[in-house]
């Protein structure tokens, strides 16, 4: 991890290294009672012995001081003081670990009582002349100091929150999306655009992406916090912008989206079936669908005596993770982002993407590959991986709407250099079943939640029809006032579900209409 906790943060000032204790509490008794920092103090004649310092005049309890707006927990000082001590702190980290001998955790560790050390010495300092912090107030600036080190800093409270899903900042207001509520604007989450980039360089760094600088040179910069959390900054926006996606649900199966209602019983077991007796999937819907939770769902299903490679952009299924239940042998790879230089051959130095990685995936002896996420060339490898052989795999596009499917496919791999005919036959021929996922956001503005479930399934033929198009088959629709999928076809494949999975044909046919349940709930008007 680069030393990016020693220095000067955001700009503001720090205590000069190897600052003790009392001095830290000095400092910030004094920018707490006045917002500012201390004014210095007059020269003392050298014959005489120096003034003690007056202590600090009654100023306004915690709750009156300068706080993160509308930040859960209210932190009760301004962040100019997290800083101080951030910057104390980090000082009195490189004092006792120089080296970097320690390990990653051990270090951190020492780091949190580090800050609480300096947070109790200066809160004893500061209710000298004020009105004492309550141990759950010193808490919060202890994890705040902590979270500047090594989380989100001024932007970690809200990715705390509860049932958040993107927090998006433009400039130095942020808008927080959550599942189950409507989104809320906070209106300062930085005291300047500058400060906001050094934020996100300082989340780079503890990401391991120090190489990754928001700079005018690297105008956009995407990497991973250490949740898993997906950052993604700018500086190409009229302001300065950040977009943080963060993941929910990182350990879910199948039974989990039947709970939440993103498909019924029926359409588990059948999906549960065709991953168990090796069909190729194809997970398709808009942004926001669900698309990536789905296929970490069935990517658990996997038997485990399989082998499984993942290749993604951006790492979201985590299958290489423990899950619910024992899953197979998992090789997660990652792409990687340039520094923005290129090199001879006009690529982007140090980038290595999906296409990039799909032939060293296909000598780790794998025998499923699932890509997290199609956007371009890499459908043409995926595609001739399925067809080639590699049953069981599956894969996410985006597309707007059901009946876009082919099309999306067929524009991606004539991009990548096919012609059409041949994108049909090799389209007709790789992919077994496709998953269309739909959403409902509207009720979110009125206190309900995001509904996001199953509203197609097809299977692919594997010869192109009359027409020269690869044919789709509805097996799941909507039906009537029901926008989920409700059985419609038997596929024909269902006997290699019953012989390879256990599967049970019958389920799908015992009043389909019922298997959701209860209508779509909405809150909203309809």
């Amino acid at each position: 991890m680069a030393n990016h906790t020693h220095g000067p943060s955001n700009g503001h000032p720090q205590p000069p290294r190897g600052m003790g204790p009392d001095d830290i509490a000095h400092l910030l008794a004094g920018r707490i009672g006045t917002g500012r920092p201390p004014a210095p103090r007059a020269p003392q004649p050298t014959a005489q012995p120096p003034t003690p310092p007056a202590p600090p005049p009654p100023g306004p309890g915690p709750g009156a001081l300068p706080a993160l707006e509308r930040l859960p927990g209210q932190l009760p000082v301004g962040w100019d003081v997290i800083e101080a001590l951030q910057g104390a702190v980090s000082a009195q980290l490189t004092k006792q670990d120089p080296e970097r001998l320690l390990g990653e955790d051990d270090r951190r560790a020492l780091a949190r009582s580090l800050a609480a050390t300096a947070v109790a010495d200066w809160a004893a300092k500061y209710a000298q002349g004020n009105a004492a912090l309550s141990s759950a107030e010193d808490g919060l600036i202890v994890a705040a100091v902590y979270d500047a080190m090594y989380r989100g800093g001024r932007l970690q409270a809200l990715l705390d929150e509860d049932g958040v899903e993107d927090v998006m900042v433009d400039g130095l207001r942020a808008t927080v999306r959550y599942y189950d509520r409507p989104a809320r604007t906070v209106e300062k989450v930085a005291d300047s655009h500058e400060e906001l980039i050094a934020l996100i360089n300082r989340m780079a760094q503890i990401s391991g992406h120090g190489e990754r600088a928001l700079s005018q040179a690297s105008p956009s910069v995407g990497f991973r916090l250490p949740d898993g959390s997906r950052v993604t900054a700018s500086l190409l926006t009229g302001r300065p912008s950040v977009v943080i996606r963060r993941h929910r649900i990182r350990q879910h199966g199948i039974d989990e989206l039947v709970r939440w209602g993103s498909l019924n019983p029926h359409i588990a077991q059948f999906l549960t079936a065709c991953v168990v007796a090796r069909q190729n999937l194809l997970i398709v819907g808009d942004m926001g669908s669900g698309k990536t939770s789905l296929l970490r769902a069935l990517g658990r299903e996997i038997p485990d005596d399989e082998v499984l490679v993942t290749l993604e952009s951006d790492r979201e299924l985590y299958l290489d993770e423990p899950g619910p239940k024992p899953g197979p042998l998992t090789f997660a790879f990652e792409a990687r982002q340039s520094n923005g230089e290129r090199i001879g051959d006009n690529r982007l130095a140090g980038e290595i993407t999906i296409s990039d990685m799909f032939p060293v995936a296909l000598r780790y002896n794998a025998s499923r590959v699932i890509v997290g996420e199609v956007r371009s060339s890499e459908i043409v490898p995926m595609l001739q991986a399925m067809s080639a052989g590699g049953s069981g795999s599956m894969c996410t596009i985006h597309v707007r709407r059901p009946h876009g499917i082919i099309s999306r496919l067929v524009q991606l791999a004539t991009e990548a250099g096919m012609d059409v005919d041949a994108a049909h036959h090799l389209i007709a021929g790789a992919i077994d079943v496709v998953v269309y996922l739909a959403y409902d956001f509207s009720d979110v503005r009125h206190g309900g939640r995001r509904h996001r479930y199953i509203s197609h399934i097809y299977e692919v033929d594997d010869v192109v029809g009359e027409a020269g198009r690869p044919v789709l088959t509805e097996l799941f629709a909507p039906h009537g006032y029901e926008p989920r999928a409700v059985f419609r076809t038997m596929p024909s494949f269902v006997a290699e579900l019953e012989h390879k999975a256990g599967f049970d044909r019958r389920q799908l046919t015992d009043n389909p209409l019922a298997a959701w349940g209860a209508p779509l709930q909405k809150v909203g008007p309809r």
